[in-house]
This record gives C-alpha cells, sequence and structure tokens, in this order.
C-alpha cells in the first residue's frame, strides 16, 4: 500500500513538473546533447529551435574550453544567450561576446596539483593561451585534443610553461584507478572543486566552482527562479546542476551510480534524448 502511495506522489510531482513554465534549459554537451561521434542529431537541433522560439534559453553548459564550444552555439543559434565552459569556471555572454565571468586556479595551486600528479603517477594538462599543455603523452590527452579541436604543447617542463593562473587542470589515468585518486585528492585538496567529467578525466578547478554555481549566477541576471530551470548531463560533473534545478534530468547512458539522483531519465545520447526533454518537459 505504501508503494502505492509512493508511486501516486510521484507521478503527481511529474504531472506537475510537465506543466510547469520553464524558462532555462542547460545542457552538458558530451554524452549529453552530443552523439558519441560529436555531433548534434537533427532531432535535438530541431526541438532546441522550438525551445528557443517559445522564449526559453537555451544555455551549454561543458567542461570544454570554450572554443571548442563555439562552433556548437553557432550551429544551434544561440547568439542572444549565453555559454557556461571549463565545468562553470567561465561564463561568456554570446550577444555582446564577452566573458562576464571567470575564476581560476593560481600558478602556485597548480604547481601543487602537477607535484600531486607525479605521487599518484597520473597525467595532468591544462590550459595556456587556448593551448593544451602537458609534460606527457597520453591516450586519454589524445582523446581531450580530438574533442576540443585544441593543439597540443608539450613542454619540457610543466611549471616553467605556467607561469600565471589558469582556469583549471585535468588528471588523466585509467579509469578504476583514477576513481581511487578522485577519493584521496578531495581528501588531500579539500579547498578545490574535484569531479569527474568522463571514467578517465579528473576535473579540477578553483574552490566553489561547478556548473550549478555558474547557473546560479545567469539566474539572478536574467531573473529566473531555480524552479524555471532544467539541466540535463550525464556524469559527476554534471551533478551538481542536475540537483540544483527545478527539473534535473540524466540521458540514459548516465555514470552508473548517479542514476537515482535525477528527476527524470530520458533516452540516450545517441537516442535524441535532449529532444525527448523538450518535448515533454517544454512543448509539453
Amino acid at each position: 500500500m505504501l508503494f502505492c502511495c509512493q508511486g501516486f506522489v510521484f507521478k503527481r510531482i511529474l504531472k506537475q513538473k510537465r506543466e510547469m513554465k520553464y524558462k532555462m534549459l542547460v545542457l552538458d554537451m558530451d554524452d549529453t546533447l552530443l552523439t558519441d561521434d560529436h555531433k548534434i542529431s537533427n532531432e535535438n537541433k530541431e526541438m532546441l529551435f522550438k525551445a528557443q522560439e517559445l522564449g526559453v534559453y537555451v544555455i551549454l553548459a561543458s567542461g570544454r574550453p570554450t572554443p571548442a564550444m563555439l562552433p556548437f552555439a553557432k550551429e544551434l543559434q544561440l547568439d542572444n544567450s549565453y555559454m557556461i565552459s571549463y565545468n562553470g569556471a567561465v561564463i561568456t555572454d554570446l550577444k555582446e561576446d564577452k566573458v562576464i565571468f571567470e575564476q581560476t586556479l593560481t600558478q602556485k595551486q597548480i604547481h601543487e596539483l602537477y607535484d600531486y600528479s607525479l605521487e599518484s603517477k597520473t597525467h595532468i594538462i591544462t590550459y595556456i593561451e587556448g593551448k593544451i599543455v602537458s609534460e606527457t603523452d597520453s591516450e586519454y590527452i589524445d582523446v581531450e585534443k580530438n574533442i576540443t579541436g585544441l593543439d597540443h604543447n608539450k613542454v619540457s617542463s610543466f611549471k616553467d610553461a605556467v607561469t600565471s593562473s589558469a582556469v583549471k587542470c585535468i588528471l588523466l589515468e585509467e579509469p578504476a584507478y583514477l576513481k581511487e585518486v578522485e577519493k584521496d585528492l578531495k581528501a588531500a585538496m579539500p579547498h578545490l572543486s574535484v569531479c569527474m567529467s568522463k571514467p578517465f578525466f579528473l576535473e579540477v578547478a578553483q574552490n566553489g566552482i561547478d556548473k550549478a554555481a555558474s547557473i546560479k549566477i545567469l539566474a539572478k541576471k536574467l531573473n529566473i527562479h531555480q524552479s524555471e530551470i532544467i539541466a540535463v548531463g550525464n556524469a559527476g560533473n554534471d551533478l551538481t546542476m542536475v540537483e540544483y534545478a527545478g527539473l534535473g534530468v540524466w540521458v540514459d547512458n548516465v555514470t552508473p551510480e548517479l542514476r537515482d539522483r535525477a528527476n527524470v531519465i530520458v533516452a540516450s545520447n545517441n537516442d535524441h534524448g535532449v529532444a525527448e526533454v523538450v518535448r515533454r518537459f517544454i512543448l509539453n
């Protein structure tokens, strides 16, 4: 009897969410909006155009560097919208073509992370002048190069190359091992924001930086209430925004241990899950 009552309450809440008028749709990119071959499906694109016609702000929110997101923003005609890059460390006003928020790691913090990477036997990259900077090569660094399209500046000394602040670092290694590193790094450096964006990418940003924090900044600027926001993702670096949003959504290829941490699960990234979100909760 209790189970039936709980099911009824859940269905009623979901019905209320379907009837809610949402004003902001925040989308992770890789493995969420984009298919496995890093494209926006025609189905997703069509639905996102319809959402914008209704006045909904479509916001791309990714761990990607800003330059690696811009072609997709253009494809979706987000000229009057905003974009969250580097896992929340940067917010760009696309209409004005300017950064309205940026928070970086200090040079000292980056050097400390480099020392930690040596101890933990992981690769480390950061971003300087629009290039990926590392001291090593790795199949996982190659993935980042392919995803972002950025040049790779392999240097003889990471510390000598990093002489200023930067938006974030990524530690890279085999997934099972990197999961253990994640636990250790969070304990060793609790003053930094640490999260997984892919099983082999451990992202590190300044304290308090994540996608939800940047969504809050945008929501305040646009006078949009938390309850009027939908956030869609698939991985650990999306968790804060999915839990913050009025409607938190996973695509079906979500990291398995996170499946119960959202309001709704839709079709996978390869099966146009974002289009399903727009149809069900924006177009009703």
